[in-house]
């Protein structure tokens, strides 16, 4: 009971990330995930919604879920083709925002394959997953830092991220697996400086406002 209590709450978690990314970005005309955790997540969710469906054959509460994320990633990719060039700072950033763009996912899409090759589709998932939500942990704090400010995030993409990765992380534990553990407890670190600083900052930003205004 209490795993599925654990699952459904990461599940409505990422639905979050994925639903409110896609709202700011076409709101404020720009991408709301960084390029390498949205690269690894459309990898990762088309690859195993695929597998559930096709390879597998099951229909499953995550099979669903998997293909659903995979639709609300496809809406994210459009808003970073469509507004991320606008960030480029340089001539030849824009100039080769395309080619970049679309080396960076062929190179993660890749990577989810080879998990797959390597450690099985139902072992690669679980470890891939975990290893790329530590990859996006890092990423948000990068955006942070390189947008100064606030620009693109909220509170409720951070929180639910970093929710939507504790749940699994207390399954893991459950389940005695220590990489799982290890990894989930590096990403929620990093998941609750993002929270902190995000805070902090958006806080500065209010402070500012009424001396701008």
């Amino acid at each position: 009971m209490l795993r599925l209590v654990l699952v459904a709450i990461s599940g409505v978690c990422w639905s979050a990330v994925y639903i409110d990314s896609i709202r700011i970005g076409f709101r404020q005309k720009l991408c709301a995930m960084p390029l390498f955790a949205l690269a690894l997540n459309i990898a990762w969710e088309g690859i195993y919604s695929g597998l559930d469906f096709f390879v597998r054959g099951e229909i499953s509460a995550q099979a669903v879920a998997n293909a659903a994320w995979f639709l609300l990633d496809i809406a994210i990719v459009v808003t970073y083709f469509k507004f991320a060039r606008s960030e480029c700072t340089t001539d030849a950033e824009r100039r080769f925002f395309v080619p970049w763009s679309v080396l960076v996912f062929a190179s993660c899409l890749v990577l989810q394959l080879l998990f797959v090759v390597q450690f099985g589709d139902v072992e690669g998932e679980k470890y891939s997953a975990f290893l790329q939500n530590l990859i996006m942990s890092v990423c948000y704090l990068y955006m942070l830092r390189d947008r100064g400010g606030s620009r693109g995030q909220s509170m409720l993409i951070a929180v639910s991220k970093c929710v939507g990765t504790l749940t699994p992380t207390i399954i893991g534990g459950m389940e005695g697996n220590l990489f799982i553990v290890v990894t989930g407890i590096i990403c929620f670190i990093f998941d609750a400086i993002y929270i902190v600083a995000l805070r902090c900052v958006r806080r500065g930003e209010i402070a500012r406002e009424p001396a701008e205004s």
